[in-house]
This record gives C-alpha cells, structure tokens and sequence, in this order.
C-alpha cells in the first residue's frame, strides 16, 4: 500500500479513500501486523512541517512537490482531509496505546501526539504509559513522543519538559536516558547536565554492551552486488543511529560540544558505535567550516578496521571531503596498496566505476594515487570516473596522458561499446589538458562511421576535448562547423570560438541560443558570449533581458557577459548582490565573477568579508552527504580570500 496510494509519502484522493479501512483495521484486535497499519496512517496523516520521513524512509512532507499547479493544489487537499479524517477517529490510538502487541503501542504513542486533540490528556496517557510499560522500544517512542509533544503544544510543554529530564534519570535504560537527553537538547538545552558528552559517551558504551553483536555476513549472496552495498552503508544499529543524531540536531551550532562528542563516538569500543560517529561526523563536516583535522584522522583510523561496514562508511565519507580527507591519506594509501582487487568497482553489467578507497585517495590530490591509476589505465578497465578524478592531482597526473592517448588510441568508436569507453577518456584528455592528444581525437571523429549524433554523450565528450586543444585542432574547423545547426549548437560554438576565435560564426548560434533555449543553454550561451568580450556586443539587449530571468544562475551568467562585453559594473553588481543572496549555489561563480572584475568588485566586497566569517557552510545541510558540496564550499572560501585580497 506505501508503493500503491502512499508512494514517496504522496497523498492522492485515493489514499483518503483508503483511510477510513486503514481504521477500522487498526481498530480489529483480531488483525495481524497491525502496528505497520498504524505506521502508515501516521505517515499518511502527519502534517508536512513535521518533516520527518514514513517507515519506508520517504518523506510525507513534500506532498505533492513533484507536482505543479493545481495538481499540487489537490494533493495538499487530500493530504489536510486524510488528516482532519483520521483526527476524528484518533480513540483507536487511544486503545492501541494500551495493546498487547508492543509492536502495536510503538507506533501508537506517537499518533496519540500527531491526531488526539485534546493536549491534556495526551500528555496524563503518556504519563500513564511510562509507569506501566516494560518494553524497551516501547519506552524510546514515549521519550521521543514527549519531544514532539512539547513542540506541537508550547503551552503544556513545562510538564513534558519535567517528565524528559526524569527519563534522563540514571535509573533508566542508556537508550531512554540518550533519547530523553536528545529531546531537551531540542527544545530545553538549559536543562541538560553540564557534564554532557561524557554522559552520553558513557551511555552510548553501556547500550552497546548490552545490545547482541551482529556478525556480518560478508559471504552471503548479493554480498557483492549493488544493492548488497548499499544495505551495508546502511546502519546496522539504526535505532542508535537515531538517538545520536536527534542529540547532534538538538545541539545544533553547538560544535565544539558535539566535536568532542563525535571523537567520543569514533575511538569506543563498538565497531558500531563508531560506524555511526563516521556519518555524524559526515553530517557535521558537511554542514560546518571547523577543524577537520582531528576528526578526519579518526575516520580514517576506522579503515584498518577488520569490519567492513565500518571500513566502507570511512571510505565513503572520506571520498566526499576530497583535499579536507589529507589527514587520512596516509590510512587510504595503506589500504590501496594492499586491496588491489578493489581498485576497480564493477556491478552487474554498468560501467565499471573507480573503488572508493582509490577514488578517495585520488579526490585527496594525493600524488600516490597516480602510479595505481596508471596500473588501471593498463589494465582491461577504464573507469567510467576517471576524468573526474584527474582534475584534484593537478600536475601529478600528468604521468598518465600518454597511458591515455594509447588508450584512446586503441578504441574502435563505431558501436556503442566503443564510444562509451572512449568517453572517459576523452575527460581525462581535458582534465590533463593533453593538447598531445589531438590526432588521437581525431581519429576517433573520423571513425565513427555515424558522424558526430547531438544527445549522445561520445559527442558531447568529443566538442569539449576539440574545444581544450584551441587553436591548434584548425582541422576540427569543418566538424565543429557542421555541428552549429544541431542539437549541440552551444558546445560546438564554444568549442569553435576556443579553436578558431571567429565572432562571425559563432555569434548568430548564441543569439539563437539566447533567444530559443531552454534555460541550461541560455546560460550555457551567456558564458561563451563572456568570452567574446566586446565582439559579442550585438547581444546586449538580449543579455540584460536574461539579468531579469527567474533563474538566478542565468542572471548571473548574463551579468558576467554583459560585464566582460561592454566594461560597465555598475548595472551588473546589483544582479550578482541578489543572487548572491537569494540562491547561495551561486555564490562560488559569482565570486570567481568578482575575482576577474577586480577593483570594480570592491562595492560587493562585504559579501566576501561576511561568508568568511560565518561558520556555517554556504550550501550547510548535514544531510545527503554524496555531494560535492563540501568541495564547493571550499573553493568559495578561497575565491572570497582573492576577492578581499583583490580589494
């Protein structure tokens, strides 16, 4: 039913239909698994500012934001029905919260908070509760119900704050004490015991004493595969995982507090406990510009463990932090030297894909990472992220190119197999800037029998290599030419202003593509008119049109070239000002902007002077962690250091 009428926490007027079945089942003693039935009327129902996710792991507050107009219109609606509906019914959480099946009471206490109104008597049920339950689980909804409830109902949250720090008691079991500390750590920080973390260090090792190990069955079927991956970055103490991170969330800006409890996590015993302080650490990295080195160290102390969940969520935080991860270095050296067999990542039948220790190291710009991708290179394998990973080594990588060009010219491109190969290797060619390479590119444009097909990655690949080698690839002129009516009219035209420096040629493309695109190639356009300079100058009107776009990156794009064509600041820095400050996943180009402007930047220069000084990262948020955010983030900070430099 959650992938039927619930899926991704959608509510449709189908999912309302099923509401009032959905109660009478939860009310049916004679029922069996009635406890996920109410899990999932709680998903159904909960409002969307509570913004957790349901039992699946998917987000029921963003009912309907796939949608647009009045689909979304009517999502909302179903949503608030399916609500109010089930509040009318809320006495069958009333008596589930009292059932025999512990399964049942578990999701119970917390529709008891989200769908009885009548605080009152919520909270003397959830007192009641507490003096008769036994189960452990049971016990931790509770805790986690009485933080929800003090947020839902301010009024009444003294009492509930009161009933939280009792749970906190020592008298209780570490998990109720740590859920309980995580709730007043939300919403009454000022009564948490000043000795803090080694509080919860303490309660975080004698939960893990008392919880049965887990042995992991790395031979097990599917062990290897995608998905068998994937669960094995999954937590395996999810409930644990949890508790810390309500207390990390509750913490909040509280960094130093939740450094030191984090390097509390990461050096105890439990090889859990510390797969677990690597994601936090993740999340905390991720969100705050602080001192990573100590606990990068840790995390990278993790990879000569002998548990290998442990190791993979080292290598996998580790390969998001690319230079931050350089405490680490030496540890995933090690590790690379000594597992060969993981240097290549092959699942199923995709494209075989970088091992992560590897890929870390290389992200790091450790040098010790070149000698092994050249093995690779050597190898029957060519990583399908080989390119992305040239770029962090800089000058080191160069050993490679001519690996590259043998490589490339080797392949066949007249089926698909052959181009996809190529494909990578025609991203390292860019990212070595190997303008050596140009007859091995060549020969595969005029060895794909088909011709140059827009859409097709190979193609794409191939207009941006012809593009790096500049002036010197005169002989890609007439393929790059017969490119400008197709679908990839705004790669080929840059790559052909980079090669023949023509303004003639190229400019009627970009107009075109200014006028005609869609919002990527408008600002795709807007960037290769900034390197035209004044010649682009016929495009002004439709630049200045596109600073009022409602997409903040193509105004800036359009600011940027308005600048570099006509010279003028003083109508382009308010559109990089509002960018700046409406979409922060600007920032990082429009502070490159400010770097090339130099002294006329310096009216915009107090943006730097305030990102440098915040603490917090300008894309913060610590979840999702995969992103190249951090790495973003780092490259602001630079730039903002050359802009006030530059001033």
């Amino acid at each position: 039913m959650y992938g039927v009428v619930h899926d991704q926490g959608a509510v449709y007027d189908s999912t309302l239909a099923c509401v009032p079945f959905l109660l009478a089942l939860a009310a049916s003693e004679e029922v069996p698994e009635r406890g996920g039935i109410v899990e999932l009327l709680v998903s159904i129902g909960r409002e969307p500012e509570d913004g957790h996710g349901n039992a699946n792991g998917n987000g029921s507050g963003a009912v309907g934001d796939r949608r647009n107009g009045d689909s979304a219109a009517r999502a909302g609606s179903a949503s608030s029905r399916a609500g109010a509906l089930i509040r009318s019914r809320a006495e069958v959480f009333v008596r589930s919260a009292g059932d025999e099946d512990a399964e049942v009471r578990w999701t119970a206490v917390s529709a008891l908070v989200r769908f009885l109104d009548e605080p009152a008597r919520v909270l003397g049920l959830l007192r009641e509760r507490f003096t008769v339950e036994r189960d452990d689980r049971v016990l931790l909804a509770l805790t986690e119900s009485l933080g929800l409830f003090a947020r839902r109902h301010p009024a009444h949250a003294a009492e509930a704050l009161e009933l939280l720090v009792a749970q906190s008691a020592p008298m209780y079991d570490p998990g109720v004490r740590l859920a309980a500390l995580g709730q007043l750590a939300d919403r009454a920080p000022d009564r948490l015991p000043p000795d803090l973390v080694p509080l919860v260090v303490r309660l975080l090792g004698q939960r893990s004493a008392a919880r049965p190990v887990r042995r992991e069955e790395v031979g097990s079927p599917g062990a290897n595969t995608l998905v068998g991956r994937l669960e094995r970055l999954r937590p395996s103490d999810e409930e644990g995982s949890r508790l810390l991170r309500t207390l990390h969330a509750g913490l909040g800006d509280r960094v130093d507090d939740r450094i030191a409890l984090l390097e509390g996590q990461l050096t105890g015993p439990d090889p859990t406990d510390r797969c677990n302080g690597v994601w936090m650490a993740a999340g905390l990295l991720r969100e705050w510009r602080v001192d990573h080195t100590r606990l990068v160290s840790l995390i990278g102390e993790q990879l000569a463990a002998e548990e290998g969940r442990l190791r993979d969520a080292a290598v996998s935080v580790l390969t998001d932090l690319f230079g931050l991860a350089a405490p680490a270095t030496d540890r995933l050296a090690t590790l690379v030297t000594s597992r060969p067999d993981r240097w290549v990542r092959r699942c199923g039948s995709g494209a075989p894909t970088l091992g992560g220790p590897l890929k870390a190291l290389a992200r790091s710009g450790d040098p010790r990472a070149v000698p092994v991708l050249a093995e690779v290179l050597a190898g029957p394998a060519v990583p399908a992220d080989l390119g992305q990973v040239i770029v962090p080594l800089g000058p080191a990588a160069a050993p490679l190119a001519p690996l590259v060009r043998r490589r490339l010219g080797a392949i066949s491109v007249d089926s698909p197999a052959g181009r996809a190969l190529a494909v990578p290797l025609l991203s390292a060619v860019v990212a070595l800037g190997d303008r050596e390479a140009l007859p091995e590119v060549m020969r595969l444009v005029r060895g794909t029998a088909a011709g140059l097909l827009p859409g097709e990655p190979y193609t794409g690949h191939v207009i941006r290599a012809l593009g790096s080698f500049g002036p010197t690839a005169r002989e890609a002129v007439p393929v790059l030419r017969g490119l400008l009516d197709s679908g990839c009219a705004g790669a080929a035209a840059r790559a052909l202003w980079e090669v023949e420096g023509d303004a003639s040629v190229v400019l009627p493309v970009l107009l075109r593509e200014l006028a005609d695109g869609d919002t990527r190639r408008r600002r795709s356009a807007a960037e290769v008119l900034a390197r035209l300079g004044p010649q682009a100058r016929p495009a002004s009107a439709a630049l200045r049109r596109a600073t009022r776009s409602d997409v903040p990156a193509e105004r800036v794009a359009a600011g940027h070239a308005l600048w570099r064509i006509e010279g003028d600041a003083e109508p382009v820095l308010p559109v990089l000002r509002r960018a700046w400050s409406q979409a922060p996943s600007t920032r990082r180009t429009v502070a490159g902007h400010l770097v090339g402007m130099g002294p006329a930047a310096t009216p915009l220069r107090d943006l730097a002077d305030a990102e440098l000084s915040s603490r917090r990262r300008h894309l913060s948020s610590p979840e999702a962690f995969g992103s190249r955010d951090i790495l973003e983030d780092e490259r602001l900070l630079r730039l903002c250091r050359e802009v006030i430099a530059g001033g």
